[in-house]
């Protein structure tokens, strides 16, 4: 009996001095004015497969984070796949309060919890910063029979379902939003409007072989095709026309006199309850990523805006941001 009390008071010794060096270990990123730095390995998470708009800016972040020395710690990259996002958010939502754990996020961190899909939503996590904008473009086959957005929505208006659309995201996400709150504003009865999903992103096959319509997608994702004339962009969601190479000939929706947009902002978050001091010193670390030439370039060669909002602006814009498309997701029916 005495030899288990024994062993059971040199366990519990071995447990406090963990519990104290693991404590001292946290203490030490914190200096005596109370700011924080790391000081090991900071993963990010890109909540899809590789590729797409999370994984490429999730991996152009840490790569200027690395290379230009603006965090003096690695920045690996993970992906994880799955549920629109879901999968990801939930991996997340499990690091609770740890500061080396980031996550790429946009609109559908927003939508995809609205349309009953996931059941984290963005008040589930600590938004740290904003970092760019990226819009959509609706794409029409090259020898399709309507050359822009007005064109494409008076047939729309008088039968939305005569016009088939196809995204790679689920309905009530991304890319069927985006279409929809362009198309209500030209006019067309978005609740009628025929819009298929195929998460495999065979979006533009089906375009280019005409068993569709229209695909709603990223400006970034038509580029190639569009410079191998198989495909026309009707219009695009930005408030002007973007800069670069092919982007600069895209047209508005708005100078086709169809007044809205449609901001596919994307931004990072950390898990529920982070330290405030780390949310700080992440804060001023994605402002320098965004003044930075090295960033620029990469805005430039990926066709995307600017739109830093630190995490109070990131908050406040969110609330709007899920009360607006509420209303619109109420009108199709999608809402839960």
């Amino acid at each position: 009996m005495k030899k288990l009390a024994g062993i059971v008071s040199i366990l519990m010794l071995l447990l406090a001095v963990g519990c104290s060096s693991q404590s001292s270990s946290n203490a030490g990123e914190t200096n005596e004015n109370g700011e924080w730095s790391p000081t090991q390995p900071i993963e990010i998470t890109a909540p899809a497969g590789p590729g797409g708009g999370w994984d490429t800016t999730a991996r152009m972040v840490s790569q200027v984070f690395e290379q230009e020395e603006i965090i003096d710690q690695r920045l690996p990259v993970v992906n994880k796949a799955g549920g629109g996002g879901a999968i990801g958010w939930a991996y997340i939502a499990g690091k609770k309060e740890s500061p080396y754990h980031l996550f790429v996020a946009s609109p559908p961190l927003v939508l995809v919890p609205l349309n009953g899909q996931s059941e984290y939503d963005h008040e589930d996590f600590t938004p740290i910063a904003n970092v760019i904008a990226d819009y959509g473009a609706f794409v029409v086959k090259a020898d399709a029979k309507w050359d822009n957005l007005n064109e494409l929505f008076e047939d729309m208006k008088k039968d939305p379902a005569s016009v088939s659309v196809i995204g790679t995201s689920s309905p009530g996400s991304m890319d069927h939003m985006q279409f929809v709150k362009i198309a209500k504003a030209a006019g067309v009865d978005v609740a009628k409007i025929k819009y298929l999903s195929d998460p495999d992103a065979g979006g533009l096959t089906a375009v280019l072989n005409g068993s569709v319509d229209v695909y709603t997608t990223g400006v970034a994702e038509t580029i190639e095709q569009v410079k191998a004339g198989k495909i026309k962009v009707l219009g695009i969601t930005s408030e002007e026309r973007l800069e670069g190479e092919v982007l600069e000939d895209f047209p508005t929706a708005k100078e086709q006199g169809i007044d809205e947009t449609f901001v596919n902002w994307r931004g990072f978050f950390g898990p529920k309850d982070m330290d405030p001091a780390a949310v700080k010193f992440y804060e001023e670390k994605f402002k320098e990523l965004n003044e930075s030439p090295a960033w620029d370039e990469i805005r430039k060669k990926y066709g995307w805006g600017e739109l830093y909002m630190n995490s109070e602006e990131y908050s406040e814009f969110l609330k709007t941001e899920a009360e607006s498309m509420k209303t619109l997701l109420d009108e199709l029916g999608l809402a839960r």
